[in-house]
Order: structure tokens, then C-alpha cells, then sequence
């Protein structure tokens, strides 16, 4: 006598009618992951050859040399320009694309099946509505993140490559958040409030602009936020030894006591007013607070633990709703 055993439940049905659904959507991101890839390596190696041509010219880079060589400088500063503003064009669209992976997860994947009551149909063939949305969010947040990666060592090796003579800092808000694992951890986030945001507003064009304002801003609020999530190190004296690639953090006057004040507490005076102003205050030295480049990961990883966590809520709110929703 044999016992016949149930199936277990499998995400490959799903996942194949997810797929399908958005085939054209893959294709096109897939695309243009492509074509980003080779634009990037395409701008670090001509940046890159044209500063070595400038360089055997032997002109100087603010002119002065005669005619000839102030044409040269000239177009070899046009060409840098041009460079830099392809970096920072590719890197705010890295910087956005958290956003609008949310709203596309909120809004076209998740809202208008609701809305539309599509979704009945997956539920009516033996997919359970965890594995339909585990489905869902499970392929095109796998392929983004692939496509993110990638993205996102080919902008390191290119930074690193490129000679834009408008070099970028690696604590530039822009620049610090699409490097390291910080563009995986917004884009995981970017998905969870999107889950939740379809679920909840149950419409594409409201959930869709929801879930991008909330992602947008998140996005935008941890940008500006970097330096407080890692206790910098502090330099004070007479005179302050800043060194190269250090982020600035606040710099200020000290007291005899100690007493910190604004670097702005003489600004108003006249210049030889300014040194009593100081005598008044008992300044007698300055303090500088910053963060070194080793600094760099601590903060990454600090700030990826409290977007993954982010996340983390509000997947599990996402498959609360939906439980909640369909009994």
C-alpha cells in the first residue's frame, strides 16, 4: 500500500508567470544595464587617454604658453568637464533608481493586479497568495540587484580609471551613496516599501508616486545623514593640519574651558576687530571634527544594518496585510 504525498509548494510556477508578465520591462533594464556598462568603460578610458596626450604636450593647465598651448588646455578642459558631467549624470541615476524600482514595484507589479483583479486568477491555480507576492517581489528584485552590482563595480573601477581632473571625493553625499553595498541595500528597501505601498493602496498611479516619494525620501534623508552615523575624530590647536580626503564635519573655536563655539562667533567683526573679538570670547584654540577615509566602511555598513532592518519591517507589514486581506 502507498501513500500518495502532496507536492511541496514551488516559487518556479510563479516565478515563470512573473516572467512572462514583464518580459519586455526585463528585457529593457537588462538593456540598459548593458549599455550603461559600456558607456562607463567607454568615458574612463577615453578621459583617461585624452589626460595622457594633454600630459606629452607638456602645455600647462591654466594656459599662459602662448596661443597653441591655450587651445590645447582649453579642450582638454572642455573634455574633462564633459567627462565629469557623464560621471555625475550615471550616478544620480544610480542615486534615483532606488525610487523608481519602488514605484514600479508599488504601481505595474503589485497595485493594478489589484486593481484589476488579476490576481485571482494565480490564486485560483494552487499559488497561495504568500507565494504570489513572495513570487513577485523575489524576481525583479534578484535581477536588479545583479544589475546593481555590476553597476556599481564598474563606476568604482571607472572612478578609479578616469582622470576627470574634477576628481570626486568619496564622502560627497552623491558619491558615497552609490558606492560600496549602499546601492543594494536602497534598492532591497526600494522594493519593501513598495510591497507594502501596493498592498495597502491597492492603485497603480497612487501607489506607484507613494511608494517613490517615501523610498525618495528616505534615499534623500540618509544622504545628508552619513556623518552622524559614525563618531568622528577631532583635531584642536593653534592651527589645524587638515590632511587630504578628510570630511569635514564641524570646525569651531574652543575656550579655555573647553567650551565649544561657532566658527561664525567673530564673523561680523572687522578684520582688526577680529582679535579681540576672540580675546572676549576666551578663544585660545580651534577644534576640527571629521571622518578619515578608513572611516568609509564602518559607515557603509552602519547604514546598510539600518536599511536592511527598515526593510526587514516592512516586508513583514507587506505579508501582514496580505494575510490579513485574504483570511
Amino acid at each position: 500500500m502507498s501513500t500518495l504525498t502532496p507536492p511541496r509548494p514551488s516559487l518556479r510556477g510563479p516565478v515563470r508567470v512573473v516572467v512572462r508578465q514583464h518580459r519586455w520591462t526585463l528585457r529593457l533594464a537588462g538593456g540598459l544595464v548593458l549599455l550603461a556598462v559600456v558607456g562607463l568603460i567607454a568615458v574612463a578610458l577615453r578621459s583617461s587617454h585624452v589626460a595622457e596626450v594633454f600630459a606629452a604636450s607638456g602645455c600647462p593647465v591654466n594656459g599662459g604658453s602662448g596661443p597653441a598651448c591655450d587651445v590645447t588646455a582649453r579642450s582638454y578642459l572642455d573634455s574633462m568637464f564633459k567627462y565629469r558631467t557623464f560621471f555625475d549624470y550615471f550616478t544620480f541615476a544610480l542615486t534615483v533608481l532606488p525610487a523608481l524600482f519602488s514605484a514600479f514595484v508599488a504601481g505595474p507589479l503589485i497595485a493594478r493586479e489589484l486593481e484589476n483583479g488579476t490576481f485571482r486568477l494565480s490564486w485560483a491555480q494552487s499559488v497561495s497568495p504568500t507565494r504570489w507576492l513572495a513570487a513577485k517581489l523575489a524576481v525583479p528584485t534578484v535581477l536588479l540587484l545583479a544589475g546593481v552590482s555590476v553597476l556599481t563595480a564598474v563606476l568604482a573601477w571607472a572612478r578609479s580609471r578616469a582622470d576627470t581632473l574634477y576628481a570626486p571625493q568619496w564622502h560627497d553625499a552623491i558619491v558615497f551613496g552609490t558606492s560600496g553595498v549602499l546601492p543594494l541595500a536602497y534598492t532591497v528597501l526600494g522594493m519593501a516599501v513598495g510591497a507594502v505601498t501596493g498592498l495597502l493602496v491597492r492603485r497603480t498611479l497612487p501607489a506607484l508616486t507613494v511608494s517613490a516619494l517615501v523610498t525618495g525620501t528616505a534615499v534623500s534623508v540618509f544622504a545628508y545623514g552619513h556623518a552622524e552615523l559614525w563618531p568622528p575624530r577631532t583635531l584642536s590647536g593653534a592651527t589645524l593640519n587638515a590632511e587630504e580626503g578628510m570630511w569635514w564635519v564641524e570646525t569651531g573655536h574652543l575656550t579655555s574651558s573647553g567650551e565649544r563655539l561657532s566658527q561664525d562667533v567673530c564673523s561680523r567683526s572687522t578684520f582688526s576687530d577680529t582679535d579681540r573679538c576672540l580675546a572676549d570670547h576666551d578663544v585660545t584654540s580651534q577644534y576640527l571634527d571629521y571622518h578619515p577615509a578608513s572611516h568609509f566602511w564602518p559607515i557603509q555598513l552602519v547604514e546598510t544594518g539600518i536599511l536592511l532592518a527598515l526593510a526587514a519591517l516592512a516586508l513583514a507589514l507587506a505579508f501582514r496585510v496580505l494575510r490579513r486581506r485574504t483570511g
